[in-house]
């Protein structure tokens, strides 16, 4: 293999719930880039037809795991990513809003050893974008804002998807937030742990609440407990309140 070839190196964590007009075509696209090794697709209870046509899934390299109820997002990512093998690690939801076509350009970083962790930035470049809601975008640029003022980081899209790590770095990560506090959580402890950070622009197809969004004011509301929570001051704060 030429070293300019892809190489399957990558593990990449699916949390699905409710997604039945999605996770296929989506496991398809990821199944077809050259740079995956293993897909680990994690049924978060769902109560749709999804848990049916992940049975359908006939491939080695995809594993299925099925959450005992609904947990949430950063519950599922805790259960997929333990399970990762692969030298790098990266999240995909099930919904088709992230293009897995860009793996190659989140990897980029990682392989040429400049990187141990990549954001895909929704807002950094001029690729395709769908126009959507301008209050959720201004919510989504506030809370990267609050969280580059608590980290210190210079990030543009905290609530990203897309955010590639190497492995041993997020597995010695101890993940708590169930839900989409998952985000601003793995931000500061990666910041924390003073690893090196990259970001790069993506595509974005986002959906409305009419196409299956499940993220709302409540999850906008924990994402600012948690940028305070994680943060070295809430750390400390809880360390004398044990």
């Amino acid at each position: 293999m030429s070293s300019n070839e892809p190489r399957p190196c990558l593990s990449v964590v699916v949390p699905c719930y409710n997604e039945q007009s999605t996770i296929l075509a989506l496991l398809g696209r990821v199944r077809a880039s050259p740079w995956v090794a293993e897909v680990i697709v994690v049924d978060d209870g769902s109560t749709d037809d999804s848990r049916r046509l992940l049975a359908t899934v006939d491939d080695g390299s995809v594993r299925i795991i099925h959450q005992p109820h609904n947990m949430g997002k950063g519950a599922a990512l805790r259960t997929g990513i333990s399970l990762a093998t692969s030298d790098y690690v990266v999240v995909q939801d099930a919904d088709l809003e992230y293009s897995p076509e860009e793996y190659g350009v989140l990897l980029e970083p990682l392989e040429s050893g400049v990187a141990d962790v990549v954001f895909g930035s929704r807002f950094l470049s001029g690729r395709p974008h769908r126009v959507l809601y301008f209050w959720h975008s201004l919510g989504n640029k506030l809370l990267t804002l609050l969280s580059n003022m608590f980290t210190d980081l210079n990030l543009t899209d905290m609530e990203t998807c897309y955010k590639m790590f190497r492995r041993e770095i997020v597995q010695g990560i101890t993940i708590e937030e169930d839900r989409f506090g998952f985000e601003p959580e793995i931000t500061a402890k990666v910041a924390r742990g003073q690893h090196r950070i990259y970001e790069v622009g993506i595509t974005y197809d986002g959906r409305t609440y009419a196409d299956g969004k499940k993220i709302g004011w409540r999850d906008g509301l924990r994402a600012l407990q948690c940028i305070v929570r994680y943060s070295p001051i809430g750390e400390r704060l809880r360390c004398r309140g044990r």
